[in-house]
């Protein structure tokens, strides 16, 4: 075990130092060999162990978790030979040994859940038999129409109206029967044959610009936007839309130009960055094939900064840079000039203006989230410059060691053209490595007006296209981090808080068909709400975000969903919208309801930065609401039982982030007596001690309410139950959020009508938050719960839940009673044994008694017969050789 910590640290150490000098120039490589310093400039840090590790620019492959083990499962002399043998894989494992160091980090946890139906959630769907692959989104400016690019048809659904979607027109562009036989006759399935539109863009005010990958031959069209009409006949889409449906593609229209990344031939081997529909002297411009500026990319998405000109492209390629054994995946970020118009003799009609930098998503000291799935722009607050224009992305992980989780990064523009502005790579067309230029600039590469530059210049932009530097993200950390979640799309939105402060809320869509509202804050992120979105696993392909309307459209294979921002009316009490935390949601003291901050002018009560209850429902009643009647039970909710019945009180959380704990009046609950169960109810049978009032509180941020209150009383007559009968009581005092159960009753007693608590809520000192429910009893058995009132709106839920408690006291039971009457028995065995034992040997005399003569004499009358029977004194029996006879030589009363 000493041999292999010192081969870790040594691999630590050297796989810092080979992968510092993997993208160094030879004299500066040279240099650190010499000096033995690592190249990098990597500085030190001290870990748990006292070892001094390298800090470590991140390069993995695959199989380095298979190396690991095959050598933790070596002997120590195999292990030192991998070692010597085997020198690139020391950065694999350097990598994975300072990943097992590195803490486990915990995401944020939604603090409120609505399934797929939940009235505290209301859903828009459209869906028609006829429709499928709703998966490209455009929104009109105004908000009112929707256009769809499904599966052979362009959609036009009328959004004006918040409790439904219609379908406004619909245009049928579906290949011909000819264009499927062809398509079939490459060797494509007739499923991936029809026309999916990818491509759906404003062109102007009046005309919409489609394109579909139509039977593996891309066609493009103008559509008249009020009409829903085919302007001109569909000509030709290579290099604009992808041929194959499954490939992902980007494109924007910024001046009537259209920008696009996808692939420009069939087998999708030809991956372009290209411009279309460029009018008058500008033509249209795409990059150059033979100087592998991509690297099997997949397009994620693009942007414009209008006040920059530049068109931004995001997406994942092979890092060329790195020499791995598998291939190493890099996020990139590009970006071209509007204004460029080619080279005149070098790089023409190619870009002049290309340039791409590495985003790098990552924490300290662990493996980077290298793969981008979605990004979106945040465009800076209204008078701030355009360098505050912040991306949003959402980045996984290509590693199983970070397998079904995901991280946010953001990234500002002026880091990224800082980066731009830097040094670039150079390629060694000989060995095929990348290396650090440090020879003098002959241009910049990526800044604009090159195209009157000279021969030289365009041939040096031409060559060092790939930036030195990485981007790194804001505050060099990671916005969110979800170990349990798998993102794929996300919006982002600046929103203004009832103190006019701005807050960042994103809107995070899993993978499993969830929707998440997070809001960031200094202390990290905070998910207010998960939406359910659909049930089953669908492909999910497009998010569109309208903030004037205030809804979120979600593409999907199926059918198209809407979902509004924000719900303020589920929150029913001051404390709820505070502790939500959500910035669209403020207290309106005088009316007493949570409301829409934007929706009006008066102050609001709101603090969505601590959620601190007390301070901001200093003003409003805890224990007095519109919603609640005046009327005082101190007996709460009246449960009827039969002794020896298993009863069980629900206590549903005021939310999935609050605590819940049952409280007694003057009495402690014993572990001995009751079960607390992972939902939060107490389980109990039913006995004289166990009767009484019984509390259950929920504590969040400090801030404690009474969720449930009952009485738990026996049955005024009932006959001896033959088993232990189960009697389930849940009651909702909170928020009417999180449980869905109906009304229900016991059969023993109906429950009082307009008999309901409110709940009775309290605020209690942060540093010790359970001490006053541990060690001081809040209400009495003669005197009720303090301060507690009953609405009209909480019903009484009684059901019958699985629960195996009575069988088994009934199997205990047989099973004591047969042990017990076994045990019996056999005691009555052994006792009539040795009561037998005993009668014989008294009745037996000593074989060694008597004279010699009196021994013959018995023993001469025993074998002595007179006509074949025995002789006798008139005794029925003797003892003859420590046996009793009969008069025939047997035993007693046994037939011969």
């Amino acid at each position: 075990m000493i041999v292999k910590a010192e081969l870790g640290q040594r691999f630590l150490l050297t796989g810092s130092r080979f992968c510092s000098q993997r993208s160094l120039s030879p004299e500066r490589r040279e240099e650190a060999d010499k000096s033995g310093e690592p190249a990098g400039g990597g500085r030190k840090r001290r870990r748990g162990g006292g070892e001094d590790l390298q800090e470590y620019p991140v390069m993995v492959d695959r199989r380095i978790q298979i190396v690991w083990l095959q050598l933790r499962s070596l002997p120590s002399r195999h292990a030192s030979h991998i070692v010597d043998e085997h020198p690139t894989h020391l950065l694999s494992l350097s990598v994975v040994l300072l990943n097992f160091l590195s803490p486990s980090e915990t995401g944020p946890t939604p603090r409120v859940s609505f399934s797929l139906g939940s009235p505290g959630r209301f859903l828009t769907r459209f869906s028609s038999p006829d429709v499928s692959n709703t998966t490209t989104l455009l929104l009109s400016e105004d908000g009112d129409v929707l256009y769809v690019g499904s599966r052979d048809a362009v959609l036009a659904l009328d959004v004006s109206h918040q409790d439904a979607i219609t379908l406004k027109g619909k245009l049928d562009w579906s290949p011909s029967e000819k264009d499927l036989e062809q398509c079939s006759m490459k060797g494509k399935k007739m499923s991936d044959c029809p026309n999916f539109i990818r491509v759906l863009q404003f062109l102007n005010s009046s005309h919409i610009y489609a394109c579909g990958t139509f039977a593996f031959s891309p066609r493009c069209t103008y559509i008249n936007s009020e009409t829903l009409t085919m302007s001109l006949k569909p000509d030709e889409g290579r290099g604009r839309c992808p041929y194959d449906p499954y490939q992902r593609n980007t494109a924007i229209i910024v001046d009537g130009e259209l920008y696009t990344g996808t692939v420009a031939d069939y087998r999708g081997n030809r991956p372009v960055i290209s411009r279309h529909l460029s009018e008058g002297r500008r033509v249209d411009l795409k990059l150059d094939d033979t100087l592998g500026w991509l690297e099997d990319p997949t397009f994620i998405s693009s942007t414009v900064v209008p006040d920059e000109e530049k068109i931004y492209f995001f997406f994942s390629e092979v890092g060329r840079e790195y020499d791995f054994i598998d291939k190493f995946i890099v996020s990139r970020v590009s970006q071209i000039c509007m204004s460029d118009i080619g080279g005149q003799r070098t790089l023409q009609k190619r870009w002049t203006t290309f340039a791409k930098a590495q985003l790098l998503c990552q924490a300290d000291n662990e493996l980077p989230y290298n793969v981008i799935q979605d990004i979106d722009t945040l465009l800076p607050a209204e008078g701030a410059p355009a360098d505050d224009t912040l991306f949003y992305g959402i980045f996984t992980s290509q590693w199983s060691v970070n397998s079904g989780r995901s991280a946010i990064c953001s990234f500002r523009l002026s880091d990224i053209k800082s980066v731009f502005s830097g040094n670039y790579k150079v390629l060694n067309r000989d060995t095929l490595q990348w290396s650090t230029r440090v020879q003098e600039k002959v241009a910049n590469p990526g800044e604009c007006g090159l195209h009157n530059a000279s021969d030289n210049a365009l041939r040096f932009v031409k060559e060092n296209f790939l930036a030195d530097d990485s981007v790194r993200p804001v505050g060099r950390t990671l916005t969110m981090v979800s170990p349990e979640h798998r993102y794929s799309h996300l919006s982002v939105q600046r929103v203004q808080a009832a103190n006019h402060r701005d807050y960042t809320v994103l809107f995070l869509l899993t993978e499993s068909g969830y929707l998440h509202k997070a809001v960031l804050l200094q202390s990290g992120a905070h998910i207010i709400e998960e939406v359910q979105v659909f049930e089953q696993l669908q492909p999910v392909k497009s998010l569109k975000l309208s903030i004037p309307q205030g809804v979120i459209y979600v593409g999907t294979s199926e059918g198209v969903v809407r979902i509004p921002t924000s719900n303020c009316s589920v929150y029913w009490t001051c404390p709820q919208c505070i502790l939500a935390r959500d910035p669209f949601c403020g207290w309106e003291p005088n009316s007493r309801v949570c409301v829409e901050v934007k929706s009006t002018k008066i102050p609001l009560v709101q603090d969505v930065d601590r959620g601190n209850v007390e301070e901001a429902c200093s003003s409003v009643s805890l224990t007095h609401r519109s919603r609640f009647s005046s009327t005082k039970l101190s007996a709460g909710e009246l449960v009827s039982v039969s002794l020896n019945e298993v009863v069980r009180l629900q206590c549903p959380p005021s939310s999935r982030l609050s605590q819940q704990q049952w409280e007694r009046p003057n009495s402690r609950l014993s572990p001995d007596l009751y079960l607390h169960l992972e939902d939060g109810s107490l389980s109990f049978v039913a006995t004289p001690t166990t009767l009484g009032h019984y509390l259950c509180l929920s504590t969040e941020n400090s801030f404690q309410q009474t969720m449930a209150i009952y009485h738990v009383k026996q049955k005024s007559s009932n006959p001896p139950p033959s088993s232990h009968p189960i009697t389930q009581a849940g009651g909702r005092l909170g928020p009417r959020l999180l449980t869905s159960e109906g009304p229900q009753r016991t059969e023993s007693e109906p429950v009082p009508e307009a008999e309901q608590a409110e709940p009775t809520q309290s605020s209690k000192n942060p540093q010790t938050p359970t001490s006053e429910a541990k060690d001081s009893p809040r209400w009495t058995e003669e005197s009720g719960p303090r301060g507690s009132e009953f609405g009209k709106e909480r019903p009484l839920m009684w059901s019958r839940g699985p629960c195996y408690l009575k069988e088994l006291v009934v199997v205990s039971v047989l099973l004591v009673l047969c042990i017990s009457l076994l045990i019996t028995v056999l005691l009555y065995v052994f006792r009539q044994r040795c009561r037998s034992r005993t009668t014989i040997q008294a009745g037996t005399p000593p074989r060694d008694s008597g004279s010699p003569v009196e021994q013959e004499a018995l023993r001469g009358h025993c074998g002595s017969k007179r006509n074949g029977k025995a002789l006798h004194s008139g005794q029925g029996g003797m003892v003859c050789n420590g046996a009793l006879t009969g008069s025939n030589g047997h035993l007693p009363n046994t037939p011969i």
